[in-house]
């Protein structure tokens, strides 16, 4: 690997993890098109690409969600009985959607991923603090259903899950926002978890894969993120409280906007060179 992708992945890596830690959104928006993007440069076939950006993006977020879990446990705001209900039945069918993201092309797989940038961009700037009365929800049917969708989507597209778990969690659970936050998190450890182990074994096969890598997941580039992403994530967290995240939650919506339209292609379609 060029030592400007190497680079842009550490710097990726940081960028995500100072908003992640200031915001308490996940990076996964921007980590899998910088991914992409450095892998396609490379001369990796774009199906193949999407693939690993998908795979390696999962496996980041698995240390990240052990090491936020831990955090959000010690607040006492993580429903284990739940989380590991969701979790287990998450992890299982990532397995579906990761088989089905190793059949699809990749131009699919772009497009599905640029319109989840998207929804997640649009939650973002329309989301407000919702009033909760009553405990959460514990019927364990109900959790094995959104498991299944859980997992599928995370399988699917690569992302821990947490941008499509929390408003869930929230509108439909009666979880207030610290459990839906924290209980989510510990929920990633199962679905990054399963995802990335479903994205090394469908790729165990596939030719022309970038160095270092283990079927769909490439170990430099889960380095080079992970090990910026992390740090940095709890050095957001120390400067939460002082800096006003309003700003920079509206750099970071316009980011992933672009990104969203980028992935679809629209820029393509409408020959701007951007």
């Amino acid at each position: 690997m060029e030592p400007l992708f190497i680079v842009v992945l550490l710097i990726t890596g940081a960028l995500v993890g100072t908003v992640s830690g200031l915001l308490g959104v996940g990076g996964c928006f921007i980590m899998v098109p910088v991914q992409y993007w450095i892998l396609t440069a490379m001369g990796i076939d774009p199906t193949i690409a999407i693939r690993v950006a998908f795979g390696t993006n999962l496996l980041v977020v698995f240390p990240t969600a052990l090491s936020g879990s831990f955090r959000h446990h010690k607040k006492a705001v993580v429903l284990w009985r739940q989380a590991i209900i969701l979790g287990l039945t998450s992890m299982v069918f990532t397995f579906v959607g990761a088989y089905l993201a190793s059949i699809l092309s990749g131009n699919i797989l772009k497009i599905i991923f640029g319109l989840a940038i998207l929804l997640g961009a649009l939650r973002m700037a329309t989301a407000h603090p919702i009033r909760i009365e009553g405990e959460a929800h514990t019927n364990p049917i109900t959790y094995i259903f959104l498991g299944v969708i859980f997992g599928f989507v995370t399988g699917l597209i690569g992302i821990g899950g947490g941008v499509l778990m929390v408003p869930l969690m929230v509108i439909f659970l009666n979880y207030h926002m610290h459990e839906a936050v924290g209980t989510s998190t510990a929920v990633m450890i199962f679905t990054s978890l399963g995802g990335a182990i479903a994205y090394m074994l469908y790729g165990l096969n596939a030719s022309n894969l970038p160095p270092y890598s283990i079927g769909y997941v490439n170990l430099l580039q889960w380095i080079l993120l992970a090990g910026t992403s992390i740090p940095m994530a709890q050095l957001g967290v120390h400067f939460a409280h002082k800096i006003n995240p309003k700003s920079l939650k509206w750099i970071f919506i316009i980011v992933m906007v672009y990104m969203g339209l980028k992935m679809i292609g629209v820029f393509s379609w409408l020959h701007l060179p951007i």
